[in-house]
């Protein structure tokens, strides 16, 4: 059971991971171009499909671009990178506002860890599993 004051709104969570990139060393936030840091309820079916996800409680956050080190020089002008973060999957797995605070950080942080070219291995070993 969610125990969150009153709910929280959808304005309540953007200003939260707004705060949380905000929280960013200016160094990462300086690195960090054409990039979107979006928020939706919940994913859809074809991301559910393309995820091979079994509840849609299962991802809470979901970086889609090519990362940083993995891009040429000189690359024409591309489509924004997208980092999505699942209000509903992080709102369902926490307890109190405090607690979708540090999960939307903490989701922030593993999707942008992405975008600079972690894999899922890196990221567990520095605690955003």
């Amino acid at each position: 059971m969610i125990h969150l004051d009153k709910g929280m709104t959808e304005k309540k969570f953007r200003q939260l991971a707004a705060d949380a990139l905000d929280a960013l060393p200016e160094a990462f936030r300086r690195a960090m171009e054409n990039i979107a840091i979006v928020v939706e309820d919940w994913p859809d079916p074809q991301t559910m499909r393309d995820m091979r996800l079994g509840s849609k409680h299962d991802l809470l956050g979901l970086y889609q671009g090519v990362p940083l080190p993995e891009r040429e020089h000189g690359e024409a002008v591309r489509t924004p990178d997208v980092i999505t973060l699942y209000r509903g999957a992080i709102e369902s797995a926490c307890r109190s506002d405090a607690e979708v605070r540090r999960e939307i950080a903490k989701t922030l942080l593993h999707e942008i860890g992405h975008y600079f070219g972690l894999d899922e291995d890196r990221l567990a070993d520095l605690g955003y599993e």
